[in-house]
């Protein structure tokens, strides 16, 4: 080994050696939990989520709906779920990391709630990871939007922290120009009305006409939203619009679509 190369070996080990005294200081004296299980850190300078949560983070398997990207409970033939069997959607693809489960869920409501936004770099590399087939042949990644006095009042976007993860170009080909009340409690036919007309496509869209895109928000529900924007970025002249988010829910819960996968196994 030459004189560059020991050094490079003794300079990673100092790295290593200060980064474990500062989690040990951090440890000691600041006592920082794991933002998604509330458990002490053992090692606070890898981030604000233990290993043992990210490492709990389950994928969601195949066979999955060729749309949606829901779980189908066997194969049969089918590539297709029942929801989007006999329709048209405007968002051709979309995947996710896993189901909008803990400790998913914790992590996400960390990222957009609590503002920890260092969250937002290895939740995009689980995006990238298990959303291949959805990045691969597209232009660029179009973040949903916050209407401005949302932004204003987390002071970030958090769609676009996951965006800019993805190694594509982030195109803010999106608007929204109607804030809308929150969906927590509302149906996927009243998410639909209560979002018609919120989204507007800018300037911007102008050098996406007749290319793929990749929607990016941080969890999808039932979609609404997602097919919202797909729409008015379609009728801008988009070809083809995916979608990719960190978190789905499922339409089968986990306990259910495992029942059933057994069953037909046996």
């Amino acid at each position: 080994m030459g004189q560059r190369g020991t050094r490079g070996v003794v300079a990673r080990r100092l790295t290593d050696a200060v980064l474990l005294a500062i989690d040990g200081l951090a440890v000691v004296l600041l006592s920082p939990r794991c933002a998604a299980c509330d458990r002490p850190l053992e090692h606070p300078t890898s981030g604000a989520v233990c290993g043992i949560c990210w490492a709990s983070i389950l994928p969601l398997t195949p066979p999955l709906c060729d749309v949606c990207g829901d779980p189908l409970p066997t194969l049969n033939g089918r590539t297709v779920c029942r929801s989007c069997g006999g329709t048209t959607h405007p968002v051709s693809r979309a995947r996710a990391i896993g189901a909008y489960d803990d400790p998913l869920r914790a992590i996400v409501h960390a990222l957009k709630y609590d503002a920890r936004r260092s969250l937002a770099r290895p939740l995009g590399e689980m995006m990238l990871a298990r959303g291949a087939d959805v990045l691969e042949g597209a232009s660029c990644v179009v973040p949903v939007p916050l209407h401005p006095s949302r932004r204003r009042e987390r002071g970030f976007n958090q769609a676009r922290d996951l965006a800019r993860q993805l190694g594509l170009p982030v195109i803010e080909a999106l608007a929204r120009v109607r804030r809308t009340p929150p969906q927590t409690e509302l149906s996927a036919q009243e998410r639909r009305k209560n979002l018609d007309g919120a989204f507007a496509t800018t300037s911007h869209v102008r050098k996406l006409i007749g290319a793929t895109v990749v929607l990016v928000d941080d969890v999808s529900t039932t979609g609404a939203t997602l097919d919202a924007c797909a729409q008015a970025l379609k009728n801008a002249g988009v070809s083809e619009v995916r979608a990719l988010t960190a978190a789905r829910v499922l339409t089968q819960p986990t306990t259910d679509l495992a029942a059933a996968r057994t069953s037909v196994a046996i």
